[in-house]
C-alpha cells in the first residue's frame, strides 16, 4: 500500500512509486504495466487515483497509453526542433517544420462559420464562411503535431486556390497562392502561448489529457494590412523545442 503518512495527494505518491520502479529498471522500456485493477489493489487506491498518477507520468514521457492494449514504459523520445523561420517552402508555408522528413495528413472544409474568436483575427464577422484545413504532422506514422488553418471565403472563393491542399496550386502555401489572386503576403504574425491539450487532441496525438503544450496563433498580413489567413499551430511540450530565427539590421547600416 501507499504509505498514508506520505506527502501529497495519493495520485502524486502513487506516481512516485511507479516512477522509481522505472529509474530503478524493474519495469523498462516497452515493459505493460500491470492493470489498474491489480495496481490499485497493490496500492490499497481506487482506479480513479492510479489512472491520474498514469497520466502524470505520460506527460512527463515516461509511460504511454496505446489504445485497447493497456499502459507501456515509453522508450526516450528523440525531441523534435520546430524552426520557426520565414520560408516559401512547399506544403503548408511556415507550418512544417524546417527538415521535417515524413509527411502531413490535410483536411479541409468549405463554409465553415467563423467562430468569435476566428472572425477577430481575420477581421470578419463571426459566422462568415470560412475554408477551415484541419493538418495532422506524422513522423512514423504517428501524428506529433496538429494546426487548423482558416481563410475567409470573401477572399478565395470562387477561385482555383479556394481549397489549401486541391487544385493545381494545392501544397505550394499561403504565399504563393495568394499571389495568384494578385495579393502579396508581406508578414505572419505569431503569438506562442502555453496549454493543456484537449482531451480529443490528446488522443489523437497519443498523449496525456492536460499534457502542457506550445499553441502558436499565427496570422498572415497582405500589403494592405489585411489578414488573409490564420492558423492554431499546437505543439506538444514533451516532444518539441521550439526556434525562432530573428534577423538582426547591420551595424552601421
Amino acid at each position: 500500500m501507499v504509505d498514508p503518512g506520505s506527502a501529497g495527494a495519493p495520485y502524486l505518491r502513487v506516481a512516485d512509486a511507479l516512477r522509481s520502479r522505472i529509474a530503478d529498471g524493474t519495469w523498462t522500456p516497452g515493459d505493460r504495466l500491470p492493470s489498474r485493477g491489480e495496481l490499485g489493489a497493490k496500492f490499497g487506491v481506487g482506479d480513479n487515483v492510479i489512472r491520474r498518477a498514469q497520466e502524470l507520468l505520460i506527460a512527463e514521457g515516461l509511460l504511454e497509453g496505446r489504445a485497447g492494449s493497456g499502459t507501456y514504459v515509453r522508450a526516450p523520445v528523440a525531441r523534435r526542433t520546430l524552426h520557426r523561420t520565414p520560408t516559401s517552402g512547399a506544403g503548408l508555408a511556415g507550418v512544417a517544420p524546417s527538415g521535417f522528413i515524413s509527411t502531413w495528413e490535410a483536411d479541409s472544409t468549405a463554409k465553415e462559420p467563423a467562430p468569435a474568436g476566428i472572425a477577430a483575427r481575420l477581421d470578419i464577422e463571426p459566422g462568415e464562411p470560412c475554408v477551415k484545413t484541419v493538418y495532422e504532422f506524422l513522423a512514423d506514422r504517428q501524428p506529433v503535431m496538429l494546426a487548423t488553418s482558416w481563410e475567409s471565403m470573401a477572399i478565395t472563393g470562387g477561385t482555383i486556390v479556394v481549397l489549401p491542399e486541391g487544385g493545381p496550386l494545392a501544397g505550394t502555401g499561403v504565399i504563393a497562392r495568394m499571389a495568384h489572386l494578385g495579393i502579396t503576403v508581406v508578414r505572419a504574425v505569431e503569438r506562442p502561448r502555453p496549454v493543456q491539450v484537449a482531451r480529443d487532441h490528446a488522443q489523437l496525438l497519443g498523449i496525456a489529457t492536460g499534457a502542457l503544450a506550445t499553441l502558436i496563433e499565427r496570422t498572415h498580413y497582405d500589403s494592405r494590412g489585411r489578414a488573409v489567413e490564420t492558423a492554431d499551430i499546437l505543439v506538444p511540450a514533451g516532444v518539441w523545442d521550439i526556434e525562432y530565427s530573428i534577423g538582426l539590421p547591420a551595424t552601421g547600416a
